[in-house]
Order: C-alpha cells, then structure tokens, then sequence
C-alpha cells in the first residue's frame, strides 16, 4: 500500500459490502446460481455446463438481472429482457434472475446465516472508535441477509440493489452507489474506506476514489484484486486489525 494512501483506522467512515465480506452469504449465493443455471443449461442442452469460472467472471458482485444477461450471452443464449415483476418460471432475464433469488431465499431460509468472526472483530473494533460504517452492495437481500445474521442494527445505512433501482443507480463497478453511500454518511470518499471481495466491487471503489480500497480475498485471488484497484488485500478482516496503532493486544 502506498504512503499516500489513507491508513484503515484513520477513515472518516467504511463502507463494506455485504456478501463475502461480512458474511459469507457468497457462498449460499454460488450454490443458488450453480443450482439454477445447472437446471437451466440441462434443460436447454447448453454446453459447456455451469462452473465456478462463470460465477467469478458474470455474477460476482454484479446486479442479478445484469448477471444474467452477461452469463446467457456468453453461452449465446437470446432471451428477453423482461420485467422485474416476471414470475420465476418466466423464460426471461428478469425472470431468470427471479428463479436464482427464490433459490437463495429458500438456503437462506433453511440453512441461516452468520457473520464471519474476524469481520466481527472488525467492526466491534471500529464501533469501539466510533468510525461510522455502511453496507454498500449489489444484492436486493441485503436487509434480509442482516436481519439473519443479527446485524441489522450494526449499519444504519444500507445501500443495496433496492435502493440501486429506486434511485436508478447503476451497478457495480460504476462508483454509484459507493458515492450513495457516502454522502449518506455526509463523508468525502477521499477520508473512506472501501471493503470489498469482488472485483467489480474493487473496481468501483477504485473509480470512485475513495481513500483506500481493500480487498478480502475469499478465492478471487490477490492479483486479480490489486489489478481492479485494490490498495490493500487480506484474507480476513481480522487482519486488519493490526493496522491500527496501539492497538490492543
């Protein structure tokens, strides 16, 4: 990390995403989308079939609806766009996204979530210092995702895919709703954070010139993170907390 950079606990605020970030929701998410387009390339006979590879390259920290469309185009699958409000089983981008959100609401559902412990720590750490933090992500199950994880009352500012829609934002790795986010915090992004595990994620952080872009590496890679901007890269958030000086013990 260059000197220039603005060091971790002297930020004016964080702003985290949420999914394999604080929690590891990114895996009930893979598992939903492998689910669904496994179902639907068998279905239509599409080769080759679903892998790792298209989540990290199509989905990763995108917009669902926007996912879609890049993964079926990349398989030269045509098929319309749709309305947000399309049923599941709609053969439609939209709809298509609307068949993986129901998936991942039912593992949710089922299997429950929680934070990852040194994500904890982290924030137990910046609550201690007052260092106001904010959920900045693509996902439209971010309040639901808080909620059963029990952290609902640690973020009091949540920009999500809903507010990303209400307010026409357009979705990572355009800065949009990372700069939404800050001026919600009434903080300059040049004195914030950004915690990011997707590199599209990285990448807006990095376009939207925030004072320190960190990345968690959670498979992603450290190469693939500091080549879309990250400054900093670790594995956990609990390494971080060795940034602070004089920090506890």
């Amino acid at each position: 990390m260059s000197d220039e950079r603005l060091a971790f606990f002297d930020a004016a605020a964080v702003l985290f995403d949420l999914d394999g970030v604080i929690t590891p929701t990114a895996e009930v998410h893979m598992r939903a989308w492998e689910t669904m387009f496994t179902e639907l390339f068998t279905a239509r006979g599409v080769r080759p079939p679903y892998s790792d590879e298209d989540y990290f390259q199509h989905l990763d920290g995108r917009p669902r609806y926007e996912g879609v469309a890049g993964l079926l185009a990349a398989r030269g699958i045509e098929v319309p766009w749709g309305d947000p409000a399309d049923p599941d089983s709609a053969e439609t981008v939209c709809g298509i996204g609307n068949r993986k959100n129901a998936v991942f609401s039912s593992l949710l559902e089922r299997d429950g979530i929680a934070a990852y412990p040194g994500s904890l720590a982290l924030l137990d750490r910046l609550g201690m210092l007052g260092i106001p933090v904010a959920i900045v992500s693509s996902s439209k199950n971010a309040v639901a995702v808080l909620a059963a994880a029990h952290l609902a009352d640690r973020f009091p500012v949540v920009v999500d895919g809903v507010v990303a829609h209400d307010e026409e934002l357009p979705g990572k790795p355009r800065p949009d709703i990372f700069l939404a986010g800050a001026a919600r915090l009434q903080v300059d992004p040049a004195h914030a954070v950004v915690v990011e595990d997707a590199i599209s994620g990285v990448a807006a952080g990095a376009a939207g010139n925030f004072g320190l872009v960190v990345g968690v590496d959670r498979g992603v890679g450290s190469e693939a993170l500091r080549d879309a901007g990250a400054d900093l890269v670790v594995g956990d958030l609990a390494d971080l907390l060795a940034e602070q000086k004089g920090a506890p013990e």
